[in-house]
């Protein structure tokens, strides 16, 4: 039986939600499927995305805290209890909405829920404590301790950008990262964007334009975006500038077929075709959105299906496997590749905790398979959009270089992107404090063989 807005305890909704997120699944993924299962109300739905999200945010600094005030150290806790410990802290430091006795009492009641009772006391008594002395704590000063805390980022990535962009970079990076707008991309083949503005103000949404990309808009109050007509009638999508700057980077015509071979969930895809229909909306275009599973896949039909884009199909494809039948047949590929996400970990909290420098070595070798296979797919004359939502030259000039020199390709200047990003290399690099996600574009064509 679905539970009432009145019977459901948002916090016990949250313990569940972080306990899936450190078993592995990720965070969006389990607040999409979370929001959708309950019957909530906004206000809940505000606290549960709010208190779920700052929890992962600050988990460095939650346990930094934590462990100030605990004999037994957040590493050598159970997860539960770690859990527990560390919503309840967000709480008492970044919602002050929440009197510090429910804080405290909520968390005890969790504790005894979950079957750890025994704990119980150890719960009440290290959150009172930190409620008590909270405007004490003792921040570290050492670089780059200090800015791991303040910034909940492991320090090796804060090294990583000291050793590509120079001591002290990290610090602005990580001042971009902490800016959050939301912005929107008009569907311009659907609606106009006059009109996208004078409802969205209707419905009492602050909205401001774009200085960059005039087809996006950047929204405060929006609240929920489901409760928007424009957003269910697919007019709008949720979409970062930097990311917008992808499908202008592709540029297709109206009877192009595009490939993009790393499609979930499905935004540069349907930007594509809206640029496709907008400039001819008879065109015979095709974007194919193909990504390695069913599941990945129907994500891609959600939004293209939401902005009624015809011009879209579907393949399961696994971007590392050759597919033969598509060989020298697309006038533009996209590989918006898999890459380590630090360019967008204000949304993705979780990405910053599960990524490793290991791990940075085995993604680049997954790019440049991908990429191997989908230069294939090009015909002579046709294009190669390259692009991460990292900030990591491995993984962006480091690539780009290797596309150029092992495969072949030849770099398009980008010139013809908005002036304010605009560049005669045929790559641009964008960092988190230039205003939008941290982002990385290369496009190449490939020549008459």
């Amino acid at each position: 039986m679905t539970k009432t807005p009145n019977q459901i305890n948002e916090r016990n909704i949250v313990l569940g939600m972080l306990l899936k997120v450190y078993d592995g699944v990720l965070s969006h993924i389990v607040l999409n499927e979370t929001l959708a299962q309950y019957q909530l109300d906004n206000v809940q739905k505000s606290f549960i995305t709010y208190l779920f999200k700052g929890t992962l945010e600050k988990q460095i600094e939650l346990d930094y805290i934590i462990d100030c005030f605990s004999k037994t150290k957040t590493k050598k806790m159970k997860p539960t209890i770690v859990a527990i410990l560390r919503m309840s802290v967000f709480q008492l430091k970044y919602m002050d909405s929440v009197p510090a006795s429910a804080a405290c009492n909520e968390a005890v009641k969790l504790a005894r829920k979950h079957k750890f009772a025994g704990l119980s006391g150890f719960v009440n008594g290290v959150l009172r404590n930190i409620a008590r002395n909270l405007d004490d704590v003792n921040y570290p000063t050492q670089y780059p301790t200090n800015l791991s805390v303040k910034y909940s980022i492991p320090e090796w990535i804060i090294l990583m950008w000291d050793e590509q962009f120079g001591k002290g970079t990290s610090t602005t990076i990580l001042e971009g990262l902490s800016q959050k707008d939301i912005s929107l991309r008009v569907n311009t083949s659907k609606a106009s964007l006059e009109d996208i503005v004078t409802n969205l103000e209707y419905n009492n949404v602050t909205v401001s334009h774009s200085d960059i990309v005039d087809t996006m808009l950047l929204v405060k109050d929006a609240g929920s975006l489901d409760n928007l007509d424009v957003f269910r009638a697919g007019f709008v999508t949720v979409q970062n500038i930097s990311s917008a700057l992808v499908g202008l980077a592709a540029n297709p015509y109206a009877d192009d077929y595009v490939i993009d071979v790393c499609a979930a969930p499905g935004g540069k895809s349907v930007h594509m075709a809206d640029i496709m229909l907008t400039k001819n909306s008879n065109g015979k275009g095709v974007v194919e959105a193909r990504d390695v599973s069913q599941t990945k896949v129907d994500l891609i039909k959600d939004t293209a299906s939401r902005c009624r884009m015809g011009n879209v199909t579907y393949k399961v494809w696994d971007g590392t496997v050759f597919d033969k039948d598509s060989e020298a047949k697309a006038d533009i590929v996209l590989a918006d590749v898999p890459c380590s996400g630090l360019g967008v970990i204000a949304g993705k909290s979780d990405i910053k905790y599960n990524t490793t420098k290991e791990g940075l070595d085995d993604l680049v070798k997954l790019q440049r398979k991908i990429v191997s296979n989908a230069v294939k797919y090009i015909k002579p004359g046709g294009k190669l959009i390259y692009s991460t939502c990292t900030v990591n030259k491995k993984e962006n000039e480091e690539n780009a270089k290797w596309i150029e020199e092992e495969l072949k390709m030849k770099g398009i200047p980008l010139d013809y992107l908005p002036k304010e990003v605009a560049s005669d290399q045929n790559y641009i690099s964008i960092m988190p404090h230039d205003g939008m996600d941290g982002f990385f574009i290369a496009a190449f064509m490939k020549t008459d063989e």
